[in-house]
């Protein structure tokens, strides 16, 4: 249930609905009694935060945060370490009393309604912990009773991420890899609608990394809300459709990666292997308009230049009498992006 103040279309007067997201409510006006029709709409931010802000003595944590995830979406939270990434998630999970500021989940107020809020999240912490003299299904069979889910589910989704063999094995003789498998896979018991990672890929080897970044896009596919916190820039980039850019505690910036790019006017690369270098090549790629940068190394020529400035390019390596093998382009990186936001 969710709240909005709308204004009477006769009167102007301001009246407070109640409703869900998609619902329709038919409202009289307490001043002129005209009914008016107002549609609650779907396109509610599932996550919301609102002026947050979180104080340790004297040090400010996270300081005036507001943004907003929508549904089905993955948005990446990105930030140096202490720049205040874990204090916001735990501020939306209701693990810390917060100074100020308003969360919603679901249309819930996590302080208000924290319960029925947190219905709705399945949560993958960084530091990762079982009951270590549980076995694996014990152990996913004790949240499922506590999340009041069919226990079935438990031994499919522990074979789901590769631990079936280890199934009845003590969770305090696995590895950190698998131990971090298993708890994803908590994370997703029960099929919460929002699920929170916190460095999802701690501990992985290149084969469960994949196959945690599958799971992930296949999650969305199915209607979920993905939260990310990450390190890892390149996996960030590779399945998030947003991300916010949190330093010292403030929000420096929150888009697509390819908005944030254009924002600070980082340009792609192209990437050219040529059969022969001619004299003074270098010289006259810097001569183009619109090139920013250039590097010859070997028979490899790296241009940085915006995307109508490639043809200017080609044609004055053409003009030199060189001939191209191989090219490509390497589009600005989530960690040039990152780099530029937080002072690096």
């Amino acid at each position: 249930m969710i709240s909005k103040k709308v204004r009477c279309p006769k009167c102007k007067h301001i009246i407070t609905l109640e409703g869900v997201p998609g619902e329709t409510v038919r409202q009289p006006c307490p001043e002129c009694n005209n009914t008016a029709i107002f549609e609650f709409s779907n396109q509610q931010p599932i996550i919301e935060i609102k002026n947050l802000t979180k104080r340790y003595e004297k040090e400010t944590a996270v300081n005036n945060v507001s943004f907003s995830v929508k549904k089905g979406e993955i948005f990446g939270f990105l930030g140096p370490n202490g720049a205040g990434k874990t204090t916001t998630i735990k501020a939306i999970l209701d693990l810390i009393k917060t100074d100020s500021g308003d969360i919603i989940i679901e249309g819930f107020d996590i302080k208000k309604q924290g319960k029925k809020a947190k219905q709705h999240i399945g949560y993958l912490p960084e530091k990762v912990a079982f009951y270590n003299n549980l076995t694996a299904l014990q152990n996913l069979k004790f949240y499922a009773e506590m999340k009041k889910t069919p226990k079935e589910q438990c031994k499919t989704l522990i074979e789901e991420f590769g631990l079936g063999d280890s199934v009845n094995k003590k969770v305090g003789k696995y590895s950190k890899g698998m131990t971090q498998r298993l708890g994803m896979a908590r994370a997703i018991l029960g099929n919460p609608s929002i699920i929170i990672l916190d460095e999802p890929s701690g501990g992985l080897d290149p084969r469960g990394v994949l196959q945690i970044r599958e799971k992930i896009k296949e999650l969305k596919n199915q209607g979920a809300t993905i939260f990310i916190s990450s390190h890892i820039l390149s996996e960030i980039q590779e399945v998030c459709d947003r991300v916010g850019i949190i330093n010292n505690g403030v929000l420096v910036a929150k888009d697509t990666v390819t908005g944030l790019s254009n924002k600070l006017n980082i340009k792609p690369k192209m990437i050219m292997e040529l059969e022969n270098i001619p004299p003074k090549l270098e010289e006259k790629i810097k001569k183009v308009k619109g090139v920013d940068n250039v590097e010859i190394i070997g028979k490899m020529v790296h241009v940085v230049c915006d995307q109508t400035t490639k043809s200017k390019v080609i044609i004055a390596i053409e003009k030199a009498n060189a001939s191209i093998l191989n090219f490509y382009t390497q589009e600005p990186s989530l960690e040039q992006v990152f780099m530029r936001y937080t002072g690096g």
